[in-house]
């Protein structure tokens, strides 16, 4: 059977991978803790007509994307782990909308290739299970992904003006989902203003401006919400400790986030060295004392000022620190004060693969810049920003987890472009 017919029908051809999450999710129920609980409540809240308790209390700590998505099932009184089982359906849409995007773009079997390799990135499945953003943020990735590829490819008026909307909606509700990507959105909208008014006749980057407006257009409304709380313009919400912790001047700490509990203790975990916890008290503890005399806003203030003059005193061991968190960011290493786990060997192969591939694209990327596709370039501006932007603050591997889709789609597209590859050899 020849490979478009089998790719003919996205849906059906990758169902298997659908049905694999859906027992991956039910052997492996979460205990819903954590960060779930935090969603959750911020769910409620929505149900009850407000997001953020009114000051001195004032907690923005995550956006409200994820929490109007949950809302209506908290509200309905649907069993937890049907909101975990609907992390099946966002990776599964993830995969087939990245393989539509592919399929657009590059050759039919990288395109399946590709798509394969992100729907067997184990690496992403560490969340899964989880009532958290992640899983959601996969679905809204690609989902950007294809409906940008159809904003530069598509040459109908109507369809491209519905793809505008879709593509800039998409985009928007990516921040209101992660915050982290209102700078990222900031630093765009930016940009692309200034390449359109220096170049009115480029098509592209009036539509890349457009994309980028109807994303502003999206969180007007939580912007003028958190304006209206805090008084503050342009606020996407709380960092909290993200930065205090990175910014850490002590030789055998690395910049890695360390969980408090209130002013007096600080919790380890259960994967650090025993003891670790009295060192890291005797060091930080006066500092935590004087930041938990502070509520709402006040206390996330004081943590980035307390995270100043740190970077301040010492801006090299901050340096060092970045360097650290990259490491954190696509390897899961080094965490000081920690135990050694040996799962931590599973993300060494499969993010290697993908940090090499990157590695080796960036040459090409930059000598022939004018002429890859504009929907790539947009892309790689979103991630690298993004990349560059968890690399100054306490950084994970499942925030590297989100921006895969797209490292994906651009290796695709270069290797496309500048590989030739041969599986028979020629005749000597």
């Amino acid at each position: 059977m020849r490979i478009d017919k089998i790719t003919k029908n996205p849906y059906l051809l990758f169902s298997p991978f659908l049905c694999f999450y859906i027992i991956y999710i039910l052997v492996f129920p979460s205990d819903f803790s954590g960060d779930e609980v935090r969603y959750l409540r911020y769910a409620n809240n929505l149900i009850h007509g407000f997001y953020s308790p009114p000051a001195p209390h004032i907690n923005f700590t995550n956006g409200p994307g994820y929490p109007l998505v949950l809302s209506p099932f908290v509200a309905m009184g649907v069993p937890l782990i049907y909101m975990a089982l609907m992390n099946a359906v966002f990776y599964y849409l993830s995969v087939i909308l990245l393989f539509k995007a592919l399929k657009q773009t590059v050759e039919l079997n990288i395109a399946l290739i590709f798509s394969c390799f992100w729907a067997c990135y184990y690496v992403a499945f560490q969340n899964l299970n989880t009532t958290v953003t992640e899983p959601f943020t996969f679905f809204l990735v690609s989902l950007l992904i294809f409906s940008l590829v159809k904003v530069f490819k598509t040459d109908n008026i109507k369809l491209t003006k519905r793809y505008y909307v879709l593509a800039g909606f998409t985009f928007g509700f990516i921040v209101l989902t992660k915050m982290i990507f209102g700078y990222v959105l900031i630093f765009m909208f930016l940009g692309y203003t200034v390449l359109w008014l220096t170049d009115i006749r480029k098509v592209n980057y009036r539509k890349g401006f457009y994309v980028l407006l109807i994303a502003f257009i999206t969180v007007t409304p939580y912007l003028i919400y958190t304006y209206h709380m805090t008084g503050r313009i342009l606020y996407w919400g709380f960092g909290k400790d993200s930065l205090y912790w990175m910014s850490t001047p002590y030789k055998d700490e690395y910049g890695d986030w360390k969980q408090h509990l209130n002013t007096h203790s600080i919790d380890m975990g259960n994967y650090n060295i025993p003891g670790s916890g009295d060192t890291l008290r005797a060091r930080h503890g006066k500092d935590f004392e004087e930041i938990f005399r502070f509520t709402g806003m006040e206390r996330d203030d004081a943590f980035k000022r307390f995270a100043m003059i740190n970077i301040k005193s010492h801006p090299f061991k901050y340096a060092e620190n970045i360097i650290y968190n990259m490491g954190r960011l696509v390897f899961h290493y080094p965490f000081s004060y920690a135990v050694q786990r040996p799962k931590t060997l599973l993300i060494f192969p499969i993010n290697g693969i993908i940090f090499t591939f990157m590695l080796l694209c960036l040459v090409p990327t930059f000598i022939n810049w004018k002429n890859i596709i504009f929907q790539v370039r947009f892309m790689l501006f979103f991630s690298f920003i993004y990349l560059g932007l968890c690399s100054v603050v306490c950084a994970q591997v499942r925030m590297f987890t989100i921006v895969v889709p797209v490292l994906l789609f651009w290796i695709a597209y270069i290797i496309q472009r500048s590989i030739v590859l041969k599986i028979k050899f020629d005749k000597q």
